[in-house]
């Protein structure tokens, strides 16, 4: 995939961010009769948040003491700049591999902790990125080339900033699929762009995922 095909949209806090610098990784329609209900529109759909622990992988950004999860785009200025969520009982005291620039501390790291739709809180000890070892998640199109066409995943991938807010993190097309790029999904996302586009077009990924037992 060729790095050009890869769209990244920051969250609106960091709209005056991409005004001053590069960056890496980058009206409600009327409804219809055959609209599908709500909850499943992408207009109206938001997923309850989980209920149980989750892990994410991203970057931990703490300004002046205001530390963030950043799970979708940081600027490649030094020091860097992201728009995240708000991360509650984190302390740079329990981890290594921070970086430290003025009152700007980062790092990247897998955070297990519980997310009450707005903040993340730290549960369990963090863990360097460069340390940690997923699991593979299970591939939703059960290794099966997508037949959508690619001008209409690019027109998709256009569409989708604006109908889903700040829940969009980024999207690139790839193996025939939309792949987007969410915060947290249970489902209700991924039935809103089914119900929109079709199966099999568009896939959410959840940058946060539920902690087995």
């Amino acid at each position: 995939m060729s790095p050009h095909r890869r769209v990244s949209v920051l969250r609106a806090a960091a709209l005056s961010i991409i005004a001053a610098g590069a960056f890496t990784l980058s009206a409600c329609a009327t409804p219809s009769a055959d609209a599908p209900p709500p909850g499943a529109s992408l207009d109206n759909a938001w997923p309850d948040p989980p209920t149980g622990e989750v892990v994410a992988t991203g970057t931990v950004l703490d300004k002046g003491g205001d530390a963030e999860l950043c799970l979708g785009p940081v600027a490649e200025s030094w020091p860097p700049q992201c728009a995240g969520l708000p991360l509650e009982g984190w302390s740079w005291g329990d981890v290594e591999g921070s970086e430290t620039s003025g009152d700007v501390t980062w790092g990247a790291y897998a955070v297990t902790g519980t997310f009450d739709g707005e903040t993340f809180t730290v549960t369990q000890p963090p863990i360097m990125l460069a340390l940690y070892d997923p699991m593979r998640p299970d591939d939703p199109a059960g290794g099966v080339e997508g037949s959508t066409d690619e001008g209409r995943l690019l027109e998709i991938q256009e569409e989708l900033p604006a109908k889903m807010g700040d829940a969009y993190l980024g999207s690139y097309p790839d193996r025939g699929y939309l792949w987007v790029d969410v915060p947290w999904d249970d489902g209700t996302w991924q039935e809103a762009v089914d119900a929109e586009y079709g199966e099999k077009v568009v896939f959410i990924q959840s940058m946060m995922r539920e902690v087995s037992g």
